[in-house]
């Protein structure tokens, strides 16, 4: 059997994948078992941050291999704390709880929320409210706070205590939190997988200062915005926001599994020996490539971020076949006219690999990329929408 074969027969049938067998890469090109090569728009999903067998990464991930592969975290490393250190700085947070993966940093963030609330404001203050058509985890807790009902119909019972409002309506969030049982409303600035959404400004804005008013916790889910796909940092800071709490994982570590729950000055000691733990969260390998990738995201390098967004969306927007483009930074979503799954798979014939969030082609390349193939991706794009 090949490759293929194998994995039809072997691994679980939860993945549709796309019937090419990737072997290779170098930045934002990956080549198939056939020899046939790829733009890469897609990163994998917006994980490798700075493309494929990036050197600066491969020299930190070498290094730490051949010191320290893993320590349990009864010990210190030195990875897991300048990482800390230096996500903490750049986000203006206080302290880091590391683990794996984004459900399981929005897992840390709930914990966060319930612990914190109970203990300020009474066991009765536990509703999470998270937005309609958002997406935190696969978890049966984070599935509970995604706001997707096909998500929640094959596993219930779910996790109770949470609510879901419509994105701009901070009147609902007021009428559940009537009798002051909400502890903690958690966002994304940019809804991802519900399509590439950005949240309105002003509903941002307005429900900052109720949460402050109302001594609730903000918490937002950057698992996939984070880590300079927005142009910044994290794009809360694009919306002026102050969170509590903030998620990212995906980016984080450049292709390695790592996820954190940024912790603010209102919960940064919420949690004493023993309440929350992960075997593998910190891990030095994966903390070290963390920071090979932190480390470069400076202000130079994020303003050229958002010149690439610039540049794509001037490419894109108005041209025909293509109704609209949603997204900040490098993480856009094209209303095509044609269906999405349709535009992804002509692209991934000429050599564009492209993917979708609902009815939209989502790009999400690497945040190096070369300007060369970013034009050179969009034509082709642009090629398969007006056919």
């Amino acid at each position: 059997m090949n490759i293929i074969e194998i994995d039809n027969t072997y691994v679980a049938g939860t993945y549709k994948r796309f019937p090419i067998e990737i072997v290779s890469g170098k930045g934002s090109l990956v080549t198939d078992v056939n020899g046939k090569q790829y733009i890469d728009m897609g990163s994998g999903i917006a994980v490798t941050s700075f493309g494929i067998a990036d050197d600066e990464w491969i020299a930190a991930v070498e290094k730490q291999i051949r010191s320290v592969q893993h320590m349990s975290n009864l010990y210190y490393t030195e990875p897991c704390a300048l990482l800390a250190k230096a996500l903490c700085e750049k986000a203006g947070m206080k302290k880091v709880f590391f683990g794996n993966s984004g459900a399981e940093a929005n897992e840390c963030a709930i914990k966060v929320a319930r612990k914190w609330a109970a203990e300020h404001k009474g066991p009765a203050c536990s509703t999470i409210v998270t937005l309609e058509n958002s997406f935190h985890g696969r978890t049966l807790t984070t599935l509970a706070a995604t706001g997707q009902e096909h998500y929640h119909e094959l596993y219930q019972p779910l996790t109770p205590g949470f609510a879901h409002i419509p994105a701009g309506d901070l009147d609902a969030l007021k009428k559940l939190n009537a009798n002051s049982t909400v502890a903690a409303v958690l966002i994304e600035c940019v809804q991802g997988e519900g399509g590439v959404i950005p949240l309105d400004p002003a509903f941002a804005s307005a429900l900052e200062q109720y949460v402050k008013a109302n001594d609730i916790l903000l918490m937002v889910d950057e698992v996939q915005t984070g880590n300079g796909r927005s142009g910044k940092m994290y794009a809360y800071m694009n919306y002026g926001l102050h969170p509590d709490v903030v998620t990212t994982a995906k980016g984080l570590a450049g292709g390695l599994p790592m996820g954190a729950a940024l912790l603010g000055e209102k919960v940064k000691d919420i949690f004493s020996y023993g309440d929350h733990g992960s075997t593998f969260g910190g891990n030095p390998v994966a903390a070290a490539a963390a920071l090979s990738v932190v480390n470069r995201l400076t202000d130079e390098f994020l303003a050229e971020v958002s010149a690439k967004s610039a540049l794509l969306r001037s490419l894109l927007e108005g041209a025909p076949g293509i109704e609209s483009v949603s997204g900040i930074g490098l993480m856009l979503g094209l209303k095509t006219a044609k269906p999405a799954s349709e535009v992804v798979s002509a692209c991934m014939e000429r050599g564009v690999l492209c993917l979708t969030a609902k009815d939209k082609v989502r790009l999400l390349p690497a945040l190096n990329i070369p300007e060369s193939l970013l034009r050179q991706a969009a034509e082709t794009i642009l090629d398969v929408c007006k056919t």
